[in-house]
């Protein structure tokens, strides 16, 4: 079997050594053996090993890429199939978001007399509903409300805060932006848009750029998913 200095696998994507330690340190590559005095000797496997927890990185996030490779060095292929289908799950979701906040843009630039309020969805909802349906804490949702983002009425009975179909789409699209690493004055300018109707070019490219963003994603998933069963076949080749 061919041996690999730790070098050797820094050098292939520019990152140094230490990355490389620190990486079989955090359990995203298998263990190394060593020398008799010491040295790290790594095998095809740990370069497999790294090249898909590196391509894992763009498509599910350093975080959840460190939690899938930590599954299969622990042979639990299924926690990691896990973690994978709840990626796609995600960007499934903000493919339906995007698609949601361009039919509300249009719909509110083609009728900018229609009441927003009567969308498809009115249920209003409390602020613990609103941040269970974006799977957020109630804090992010007052955090955006500080910020001038969301504007829900309260109920003169109670002092609640009530979000309507308005305020679901408005703090729908602040989650989706939000991923997309938008500041949230840059959010709160592109919901005062929306709420105009009218002005819509930085909507319009805020849109697009987080289209080519999941659409870049997405291949990064197929491209993850490639290096992934790579490590696995070569892993059990030398089982």
């Amino acid at each position: 079997m061919i041996t690999l200095r730790p070098a050797d696998l820094a050098r292939e994507h520019g990152i140094s050594t230490q990355a490389v330690r620190n990486y079989e340190r955090d359990g995203f590559i298998p263990p190394a053996d060593r020398t008799d005095s010491g040295y790290r000797l790594y095998t095809e496997v740990h370069a497999a090993a790294l090249r898909a927890f590196l391509a894992l990185i763009p498509a599910y996030g350093h975080s959840a890429g460190g939690q899938i490779m930590n599954a299969l060095n622990d042979g639990e292929l299924d926690h990691a199939l896990m973690i994978i289908d709840r990626g796609h799950e995600q960007l499934l979701r903000d493919r339906a978001t995007l698609a949601a906040v361009r039919t509300a843009v249009d719909h509110l630039t083609a009728e900018p007399a229609a009441d927003p309020d009567q969308a498809q969805d009115t249920e209003p909802r409390t602020i613990g509903e609103l941040a269970h349906q974006l799977r957020v804490t109630p804090a992010t949702v007052r955090k955006w409300e500080s910020a001038g983002i969301l504007t829900p009425v309260r109920d003169p009975a109670t002092g609640y805060r009530v979000f309507h179909g308005s305020d679901v789409r408005d703090a729908e699209l602040a989650h989706l932006l939000r991923r997309g690493g938008y500041p949230l004055d840059h959010i709160r300018t592109v919901v005062q848009q929306i709420r105009g109707a009218g002005g819509t070019d930085a909507l319009a490219a805020a849109l697009d750029d987080w289209r080519r963003k999941l659409t870049a994603q997405g291949l990064a998933m197929l491209d993850a998913a490639s290096q992934v069963s790579r490590y696995l076949t070569t892993a059990h080749r030398t089982v």
